[in-house]
């Protein structure tokens, strides 16, 4: 039997389309800081209109020649990434005391969830101790930077579908001087709408979520 609490267990999805990544940061933060017991869990997706956005933890001597493309001050953890068309960002607003999930477990359910993802299209993908994200070889096709406000996490996911890497040369990604990006594209034909949906279903069993769109 559901219990009176399972209403509030369903987690809404928001497909924001192509979307400025400075509304969308000043929107989570907003969500995060009037949210209580009662409030509605959210997955936003969007394409970033190109944008560096620099971490917490961002050093400047990562940021090597921006150039025309914005650089905006992040609260997530990370260093320096490239948001931009092509790429699903994938932000995850749940109460992690709700559905129990600790810190790590939100990080592991995300990566693993990405990586199975990626086994749909046979690329074989690999994690890096100390380095959140999502590895094909050398190269890193997915990124990701979370923070958590009592007991509620916002920002969350990128991953690389179809999209122009060149501007990931113009830093150091995340951080990592030995590290180049790819995308999904660099392997096999992608409908990035299809992925998106993947994703979603995946996040979903990996976080043990209920998902309603």
């Amino acid at each position: 039997m559901p219990n009176a609490g399972a209403q509030n267990m369903t987690v809404q999805v928001r497909d924001l389309g192509v979307s400025e990544y400075s509304t969308v940061l000043a929107a989570m933060q907003a969500v995060t800081r009037n949210r209580d017991e009662h409030s509605q869990d959210e997955i936003w997706l969007t394409e970033h209109q190109p944008v560096f956005t620099q971490g917490q933890a961002g050093k400047a001597e990562h940021l090597l020649a921006p150039g025309s493309i914005p650089v905006i001050q992040s609260d997530r953890g990370g260093q320096v990434t490239y948001h931009g068309p092509g790429q699903i960002t994938a932000y995850l607003l749940l109460d992690l005391r709700r559905h129990k999930l600790g810190v790590r477990d939100l990080v592991c359910g995300i990566e693993h969830s990405i990586q199975q993802v990626l086994k749909t299209y046979d690329i074989a993908s690999q994690l890096r101790d100390g380095a959140a994200g999502v590895y094909v070889d050398t190269q890193k096709i997915a990124q990701l930077g979370l923070r958590v406000r009592k007991g509620c996490s916002y920002h969350g996911l990128s991953l690389n579908v179809d999209m122009d890497l060149e501007p990931f040369s113009r830093i150091n990604p995340c951080g990592l001087t030995d590290t180049t990006t790819s995308h999904m594209a660099a392997f096999c034909a992608v409908d990035l709408q299809r992925v998106k949906q993947q994703l979603l279903a995946s996040l979903g069993e990996e976080l043990r979520l209920v998902v309603s769109q």
